[in-house]
Order: structure tokens, then C-alpha cells, then sequence
């Protein structure tokens, strides 16, 4: 059975409009996977230490197969095929990344993945394009996309495409 999932993507390395349109390719190609839909492209200042390229954002939603840590596996995988380099500086500048924010209702505290991804509920760069894909998405813990982007300022976030 497919399960629906929110994947977040974002780069601020190597052409970012051309790393996030080449991932969202990627997801398309995911075996037993369907991408459904994406939003647009998306422009904010860097999470982490600002002296960084700003990132380029979107969000994808796919239904999917795949068991959450094997999506997890491919996500990766994707990352990797894009020269992800992962070190110690967090929120650091990078090609690729790939966030799985939601697997259906899921709720999990597991050591690889946390669900929903704790960063979804705010962070701008994340809910205004997860709006536009899902403006009526009601997440595990009842609480709607729609009002949490309306609490969430956009910060600078602007559509880029």
C-alpha cells in the first residue's frame, strides 16, 4: 500500500535551482514511488552560519511503497549521487539535502529519523512550499499546515521560479 510522504529539498552549492530540479528527477525515478506533486522554488538565507550562499527550497509529494528507513536509504542515496558531503558543521553549506518531513501519520522517534521531522513546524523555508503542496494537510498531531505557515513569518523567503 502507498503511503503519502513530504520530502523537503534544499542546496545552496553547485547551480542549487539546477541540484533541487535534478533531485526532484531522482524522486520521480524512486522504485514503487510516485512523485505527485512539488512546489515551487523557493529562496531563503541559510539556517545555520550566515556566511553561506542562500538556499534554494522546495517540497515534493510523492506516494510511495518504499518502508520509511529504506526511503530514508534512497534519499541518501540521491544526496551522495549529487556529491553531498557530510562533515561536522551543521547547517552548513551542501549540494543536496534531503528531508523526509512526514510518512503518512507516522510518528517515530527512531535513532535515523524523527517524524514528523522536528524542524517542520517552524521553519518557513519548509511550510510555505509544503503549503502549496498540501494547503489543507493536517499533520499527525492535528495541527494544520495552513495554520502553522499564518504563525510562521516568511523571514526574506521568496518564490524564485
Amino acid at each position: 500500500m502507498k503511503t503519502t510522504v513530504y520530502v523537503g529539498l534544499g542546496s545552496n552549492l553547485a547551480n542549487p535551482i539546477y541540484q533541487v530540479k535534478k533531485a526532484l528527477r531522482a524522486l520521480e525515478a524512486l522504485p514503487v514511488t510516485d512523485l505527485r506533486a512539488h512546489s515551487g522554488l523557493y529562496r531563503s538565507k541559510p539556517l545555520g552560519p550566515q556566511n553561506q550562499p542562500d538556499y534554494i527550497n522546495a517540497v515534493a509529494a510523492l506516494r510511495s511503497e518504499l518502508a520509511p528507513l529504506i526511503l530514508l536509504d534512497k534519499l541518501q542515496a540521491i544526496e551522495n549521487q549529487q556529491d553531498r558531503v557530510r562533515n561536522a558543521e551543521r547547517w552548513g553549506p551542501r549540494t543536496l539535502d534531503l528531508d523526509m518531513l512526514l510518512y503518512g501519520n507516522r510518528q517515530s522517534q527512531d535513532a535515523r529519523l524523527i517524524l514528523p521531522h522536528p524542524g517542520l513546524f517552524e521553519r518557513a523555508f519548509v511550510l510555505y512550499p509544503l503549503a502549496e503542496c498540501a494547503p489543507d494537510l493536517v499533520l499527525p498531531d492535528g495541527q494544520s499546515v495552513y495554520d502553522l505557515m499564518l504563525r510562521c513569518p516568511a523571514q526574506g523567503l521568496c518564490r524564485v521560479d
